[in-house]
């Protein structure tokens, strides 16, 4: 039960971020932060990095979302490692994240800008950390070769 508190919490914040970015400023504004950081409101109609954005209809991406997120949860139920089934979870946040507002939108809100100088990594949004995050757990465990519920 805790967990699905911890999924509502972290998906909240995400969904809330996004909706005051799109509700305070205009299409592809920028609000600068400092010299590396900046908030601006991008939509994403695409996948990473708005790949595929004119191939498949939003709808799809959704089903696909979905799809995904099945089997990344059928995976964190079946493995017997503790880590794996925390950075899976925390990959389902963010998945679970995008997808709602993928489905209410047509398109995911993207708002985190970072660079150096006039290097930009592309626009990305909190859900997006969390499956960073969680994937980034995932190679360390599966590297480091975790035991059972270590």
């Amino acid at each position: 039960m805790y967990k699905l508190s911890i999924l509502i919490f972290f998906t909240s914040i995400d969904l809330l971020a996004k909706f005051l970015v799109s509700n305070n400023l205009s299409l592809n504004e920028t609000i600068k932060i400092n010299k590396y950081f900046e908030i601006s409101y991008i939509q994403n109609y695409g996948v990473s990095f708005g790949m595929f954005s004119d191939i498949f209809p939003y709808w799809a991406f959704v089903l696909i979302g979905i799809l995904v997120s099945l089997l990344i949860f059928y995976l964190m139920k079946n493995t017997k490692i503790k880590k794996e089934r925390w950075a899976y979870f925390i990959i389902l946040i963010g998945a679970c994240s995008n997808i709602i507002d993928r489905g209410i939108n047509g398109y995911v809100v993207d708002f985190i800008s970072i660079h150096y100088e006039e290097l930009y990594w592309p626009t990305f949004n909190l859900a997006d950390i969390y499956i960073t995050l969680g994937i980034m757990m995932l190679l360390f465990s599966f590297f480091r070769g975790s035991k059972i519920d270590d």
